[in-house]
């Protein structure tokens, strides 16, 4: 995982927009409708080059592939891995619950129906993974550049566990571990072709006002823990420094009053075997707490993505403010600003066309970290 050597190095969390011909051809993949697979895999290859091109050109140093072959960035699984079917209802958000205007259509109609685990875990398609990685690369070298590093995304055993349900094993515990065993196969394949792996953990923050939004903190507290043993079992092979996590509290626009305060899951996230956390330090209800890293200083063996770009608003964030954001995030990793990355909150485009900022501004977005990074650097260098 490279480090801000020289100056503040830029990246983002994953998803970036897609083409609407391609959103269509994976949302009718999710719904079990005909889909011309020749056709599927050349508009993928196609939007990898373009977005890859695009994060070129708008200065982003640490670049992915924009998820673009995924319907979103966990239900992909189920086009890979066997033992999922059926369906099952997902609780949603409690602020959407208490405020339920808000919930947004979504573009197009992913899936007829979640499915759940109904089976013993296999993840079968692991050329779907080889597939994609080689599609990143092969745009990557037709680009033509070389940018500082490359990442790719995948979902988290627990994020799969509460987003899909479980039917079949005996209990939380079991499939998630399951999950871990099996997705530690992906894992090794995305290292093993040279790319930092982001595994993508929204069920540390954001499930606290779903799936756990009853209950004590400390029995979240307590999933959280067991979700990050999954992680280190599912990493076991793989060097913490080719390895960052990102923390969520859901890309939705809302209130987030219900969100888990950072410091109240802080300690436990700094257990996972990885070499830097991705945070969202840049909406109105995290933006504070970069603070948090006071009382809770940040491991030295962990790098910062700060995320100094909102993913939810059509804002385009002014440099000096980024710049004033990445200050705090350097004090925030002990004032070395070596480990610190300036990133965005969360994916632009998590689940295909659900983007709420639109497409062109997201590329605004990023251009204006590009500069503020630039700012910072001549401040902090």
């Amino acid at each position: 995982m490279q480090r801000s050597e020289n100056r503040i190095l830029t990246t983002h969390t994953g998803s970036l927009p897609r083409p609407q011909s391609l959103v269509e051809m994976l949302g009718s993949l999710s719904r079990g409708e005909p889909v011309d697979q020749v056709a599927l895999d050349a508009a993928a290859q196609e939007a990898t080059v373009n977005v890859v091109s695009a994060q070129l050109d708008a200065g982003v140093d640490v670049i992915n592939n924009g998820e673009q072959s995924r319907i979103s960035f966990s239900t992909y699984v189920t086009q890979r891995m066997a033992g999922f079917g059926g369906s099952w209802t997902r609780r949603g958000h409690r602020d959407q619950n208490e405020y339920p205007s808000l919930v947004r259509p979504r573009v197009v109609q992913l899936m007829r129906d979640v499915p759940t685990c109904v089976g013993p875990l296999h993840y079968e398609r692991l050329d779907l993974v080889e597939q994609e990685c080689r599609q990143f690369v092969d745009a990557v070298a037709a680009s033509g550049s070389q940018p500082q590093d490359l990442f790719m995304t995948a979902a988290s055993p627990g994020i799969v566990a509460l987003t899909l349900g479980n039917r079949y094993y005996d209990s939380h515990e079991d499939y998630v571990f399951a999950l871990a065993e099996e997705l530690r196969k992906e894992y090794e394949i995305i290292v093993s072709n040279g790319l930092t792996l982001q595994l993508d953990c929204p069920d540390l923050a954001m499930e606290r006002h779903i799936s756990y939004q009853d209950e004590p903190l400390a029995d979240f507290r307590d999933v959280v823990a067991l979700h990050i043993r999954a992680i280190n079992h599912a990493l076991t092979n793989t060097p913490p420094d080719q390895v960052r996590l990102h923390v969520c509290w859901g890309n939705s626009e809302g209130p987030h009053h219900y969100d888990v305060p950072l410091e109240d899951i802080v300690d436990l996230l700094y257990e996972a075997n990885v070499g830097a956390l991705v945070m969202e330090m840049a909406n109105p209800r995290h933006a504070h707490e970069h603070r948090v890293y006071r009382n809770f200083p940040l491991p030295d063996n962990m790098m910062l993505v700060a995320g100094v770009i909102d993913t939810k608003t059509n804002y385009a964030e002014h440099p000096r403010l980024v710049a004033d954001r990445l200050h705090q995030a350097v004090a925030a990793a002990g004032g070395d600003p070596t480990r610190v990355l300036a990133g965005t909150d969360c994916g632009f485009d998590t689940s295909a066309g659900s983007n709420r900022v639109e497409a062109a501004i997201i590329w605004l977005k990023l251009q204006a970290m590009r500069e503020g990074a630039d700012i910072a650097s001549r401040e902090l260098f």
